[in-house]
């Protein structure tokens, strides 16, 4: 799979593309990650990317010329197009559905925006798919890129070392949170492993770790079990 990220700061992602399952990745080119300047497609000796926003306004936004000529040009790279996502606030919230859907991609160009925004005749003219990390507001969106970089390419065949890994994360095929893991030692400070986890009984253990997963989901993410109803689907016995 491939991610083209376009943005201002390219050099935000030189230590992250130089780190752990990712450098793997990359170097297994199981993944290829191409970074793009928006500045490379201006005119002017100042390489200026952003201008004052009509009808007045605090900040600066990124202007439609140098955004429009860098997807087209990437998009020209390679044979296959790839599917433009734009990251903002104002987006498709991300999720661990959404993600599934974007690895089925062969290829993602992630727009990274700076200042106040992007000129809104890019989302007009490009129509790229606009995905939000969440109810905040990052500088840049460089960092959600990584993210969404990490989630996505979690669930690329032969990046995890146990392909059952991602199938038993948090949000994945049951929906709910994942259930509580142990390692050694056995006692710690007070804290000791669930019996059952010692028992060699694998049955008992699936049906412990379905339970606590059920549970940790109704306590702390209740909203994952409504429907679209908005009603909660717990057993009677919940």
């Amino acid at each position: 799979m491939r991610f083209d990220v376009l943005t201002l700061f390219p050099g935000l992602f030189e230590g992250f593309l130089q780190q752990s399952l990712l450098k793997k990745a990359i170097d297994a080119q199981l993944i290829e990650v191409a970074l793009w300047n928006f500045r490379d497609w201006t005119n002017d000796r100042h390489q200026s990317v952003d201008d004052t926003p009509y009808g007045g306004g605090p900040g600066m936004l990124i202007r439609c010329e140098p955004v429009f000529e860098c997807v087209e040009a990437v998009q020209a790279e390679c044979r296959q197009p790839g599917r433009l996502i734009m990251l903002t606030p104002q987006g498709r919230r991300l999720d661990q559905r959404l993600v599934e859907e974007l690895s089925e991609e062969q290829r993602l160009l992630l727009l990274c925006g700076r200042y106040e925004g992007f000129d809104e005749r890019i989302s007009e003219g490009l129509q790229p798919l606009e995905v939000s990390i969440g109810d905040f507001i990052c500088n840049g969106g460089e960092v959600p890129a990584m993210l969404m970089i990490e989630s996505v390419m979690r669930l690329i065949p032969g990046v995890l070392g146990d392909e059952s890994s991602a199938k038993l994360d948090s949000f994945s095929e049951s929906g709910q949170l994942e259930y509580p893991q142990y390692t050694r030692p056995r006692e710690f400070r007070g804290m000791s492993v669930p019996e059952i986890l010692l028992s060699g009984n694998h049955q008992a253990i699936a049906e412990w770790r379905s339970a606590q997963s059920q549970a940790r989901t109704k306590e702390r993410r209740r909203d994952l079990f409504s429907g679209s109803d908005g009603e909660d689907h717990f057993s009677s016995s919940d």
